[in-house]
């Protein structure tokens, strides 16, 4: 080790020891001191029930005794829980206020349901009426109850070290028990700082290859091949092995929650490495970053992870050689906003944040005689990469691109200048809420940096924006240095889950998460995700019958659950499991319907896409269940129609659109449905700059009514454009009313003959 390391290293080390002398500790050092003696959340202790049965000694204390009168029983209850002297000895056993409370209403009810009480319970209560005992008495008796109702009280302890997550490099022993040299590849995106760690991955004996989607590890399984190097796939969905007989090849191309931590490799890889923090899906690079057996771990990112991923390593006494890149083709800020799609040019790539953005930007382009590419997150990776196609093919005419942010990673495209029809952004934060917010530095710099790609036919990028109002915003957010990576993110595994079980085993699978968290123990540099998707599904199939661990990896399955078929179909794949009856692919088809057509409208398009998850949730379930979903090869033929059916519905998505707002009911706007059925909601930041309905210019319009109207409300259109839409609307009324005129002369003259005969 250099001697600057070596005079880093006890720096730290110095700081640390003597911030925690002093009683100032870093902010990550108290963190972890706190949460070893914080309290549990007593909100998510859920009581148990217990059944008011006769006691096993039936009627021997009234025998012993007399009966006992329920007023009198009820009186001396209420006493007992007015002690506060009880409620203070309670609190010491881990009843707070919450608990003690619960727990009372609970043994009140059982004393004065249950017909016939135990017998020193009963003679209890006897001397406390006699005068022969005190009501103090009863604290034994209510705290073997509380106990029952409360099963993790006694067991507090042992739940706080399951959930001690405060060193997870010890999780992974087989990496603990190799010296692994760390190379970190920094660098903005189009800098090759991935490409050099491929080529060294391409070189080794052996390898894996760790992304955050499959269409990256569609490329790199691809391009190791097409090198001479024998590679398998693995994702979530699918395994391509390129031996026929089904042995592993030595190098693999994975999504990185699928990495093997216990299979060797001379070389790993670990792109995007700035997604440790990421609050849904970090704890898998975490995993990879701490967990992979090679000899050599090469993580690409953000110079902003460098220090963070620095000192995590210092965790396992393990160095982290630093290598920069700098950006291989330029990239500038324009001047000037677009402002207006009549500005358009080849190789422009509008940048929206939600699918009615996307929908509504292509038909405005299509009205102007241009064609266009879409892509949005949840189309399937073949349309995906077909639109990529259609757009980057100089012959093709399509010139112009409108997409989301998932061109940030995976794809390929020959882009000149982005445009960011919004800067506003749905994001998730901590508390798993839904909120609207200006996109981060990073995220800005990752779409940006699509421009003017080194493999492009442009060897320049420009970046706008679409409103004027935004460029001085975009410009700020540009210039900004990308915030620092400070923490990691973990998550409970399945077997933690099922120790928490042993001691918990009426608790519900959502609840033991609850608990989990709640009690989790984690040091200052990480994190627990947000769990509220696996919670959600744990809630959905809480009523089926399954064992704890199919169960758990149920809920692990990655659903779209803001779409209502793909939850109803999760819920029947479980009850059919639970069933033990193999889902086989004729129940497949008879479930989605299949065969399937190209879809009329937007409606139709969305179904589709609901479909090919469904299609993806059983190939999932299918290599974790392999004899319960036995048909995986069959699924996947027709998943590949469906994506087919799908491109051919993409491809024409301005005349779906049309028949979307054909088939709406007059005075609405015809793609609103789509909130709900879309993965995000509207960006508010759309409407900024929209001209009011008064300055539009078009008179004699029912403004409060009209779809027109409610379009150029929400900046939708322009006051040209809904002038033009409005000649067209004209010409077809009147095309309308001479057709009506048409047949009631036709029927008027059937009328009269009529009256001749």
């Amino acid at each position: 080790m250099s001697i600057n390391r070596c005079m880093l290293l006890f720096s730290r080390v110095q700081h640390r020891i003597c911030g925690s002398l002093s009683g100032s500790v870093s902010t990550r050092q108290g963190v972890s001191s706190n949460s070893s003696s914080r309290p549990p959340d007593t909100s998510l202790f859920v009581p148990l029930s217990i059944k008011s049965d006769v006691g096993s000694d039936g009627a021997v204390g009234a025998e012993l005794t007399q009966p006992l009168d329920k007023n009198e029983l009820l009186k001396m209850l209420n006493k007992f829980y007015k002690r506060k002297e009880m409620q203070k000895i309670a609190a010491d056993q881990g009843l707070d206020a919450r608990l003690f409370h619960q727990a009372f209403i609970s043994f009140r009810k059982y004393v004065l349901e249950i017909s016939m009480l135990s017998a020193d319970l009963h003679i209890i209560f006897n001397d406390i009426c006699c005068g022969a005992g005190h009501i103090d008495d009863l604290y034994p008796y209510f705290m073997r109850h509380a106990k029952q109702i409360f099963p993790m009280l006694d067991c507090m302890e042992d739940l706080r070290k399951i959930s001690d997550l405060r060193v997870p490099a010890n999780w992974y022993p087989e990496a603990r028990a190799i010296q692994r040299k760390v190379i970190f590849h920094a660098g903005p995106t189009n800098s090759g700082k991935t490409h050099h760690a491929i080529q060294r991955y391409l070189a080794a004996k052996s390898g894996v290859y760790c992304g955050p989607l499959k269409l990256l590890a569609h490329e790199i399984f691809e391009k190791s091949n097409n090198a001479g190097v024998p590679c398998d796939l693995v994702t979530g969905e699918e395994r391509t092995f390129v031996d026929e007989e089904g042995r592993q090849a030595e190098h693999v191309a994975c999504t990185i929650e699928m990495c093997s931590v216990t299979t060797p490799y001379e070389v790993a890889v670990i792109d995007e490495i700035q997604m440790i923090r990421d609050i849904s899906r970090g704890w898998a690079w975490t995993r990879a970053l701490l967990g992979l057996c090679a000899e050599e771990i090469h993580v690409c990112g953000e110079p902003a992870a460098i220090n963070f991923v620095t000192e995590l390593m210092y965790t396992t006494g393990e160095e982290v050689e630093v290598r920069n890149y700098k950006r291989l083709t330029p990239f500038s800020i324009l001047d000037h906003a677009v402002e207006s799609l009549d500005n358009l040019r080849p190789g422009d790539c509008i940048v929206c944040f939600s699918k009615n953005d996307i929908y509504s930007i292509s038909r405005q382009i299509e009205i102007r005689g241009l064609e266009c590419a879409v892509i949005y997150g949840s189309l399937p990776p073949g349309t995906k990469l077909s639109q990529a196609k259609k757009f980057n093919d100089p012959e093709d005419p399509c010139k112009i691109l409108v997409a989301t942010d998932a061109i940030g990673m995976g794809l390929n495209l020959s882009i000149k200048r982005i445009i960011f029809n919004s800067l506003v952004k749905p994001n998730i934060n901590e508390k798993g809420e839904k909120e609207l917010d200006t996109i981060s530095t990073s995220q800005a710099l990752q779409i940006a940096g699509r421009a003017g790609r080194f493999s492009s036919i442009f060897k320049e990028g420009e970046v706008t924006t679409m409103h004027r109002d935004d460029l001085p915003i975009l410009k700020e957010i540009l210039s900004r240095n990308v915030d620092a990576i400070e923490t990691a993110g973990l998550h409970p595994t399945a077997e933690q889950i099922e120790m928490f079980a042993y001691h918990l085993p009426d608790a519900t699978l959502s609840n033991l998460i609850d608990i989990f968290v709640s009690l989790s123990q984690v040091d200052g540099m990480y994190f627990v995700c947000n769990i509220d998707d696996f919670k959600f599904l744990a809630d959905m199939i809480q009523h089926i019958p399954l064992n704890l661990r199919s169960r758990y990896v149920f809920c692990t399955a990655p659903i779209n659950k803001k779409q209502p078929f793909v939850c109803t179909s999760f819920l029947k794949f479980a009850r059919q499991f639970s069933r033990d009856e193999p889902l086989t692919f004729d129940w497949v088809c008879r479930h989605v319907s299949w065969p399937l057509v190209p879809p009329k409208n937007i409606k139709d398009l969305v179904h589709l896409e609901a479909v090919h998850d469904v299609l993806d949730l059983y190939l999932w379930l299918s290599y974790r269940f392999m004899d319960m979903f036995p048909d995986a090869n069959h699924v996947r033929e027709i998943q590949k129609e469906l994506d087919s059916i799908i491109q051919v519905g993409v491809r024409n998505i301005t005349r779906l659109i049309r028949a979307t707002e054909t088939n709406a009911p007059p005075g609405t706007n015809p793609l609103s449905n789509q909130r709900r059925l879309g993965p995000s909601p509207v960006s508010p930041r759309r409407v900024r700059g929209a001209p009011k309905a008064q300055d539009s210019g078009v008179e004699g319009w029912q403004l409060d009514k009209s779809l027109g109207s409610r379009l150029v409300q929400e900046g939708l259109l322009t006051p040209d454009l809904l002038r033009q839409l409005q000649k067209e609307w004209s010409k077809v009324h009147r095309q309308e009313e001479e057709g009506v005129k048409l047949v009631a002369g036709n029927n008027k003259t059937k009328g009269n003959k009529k009256k001749k005969k």
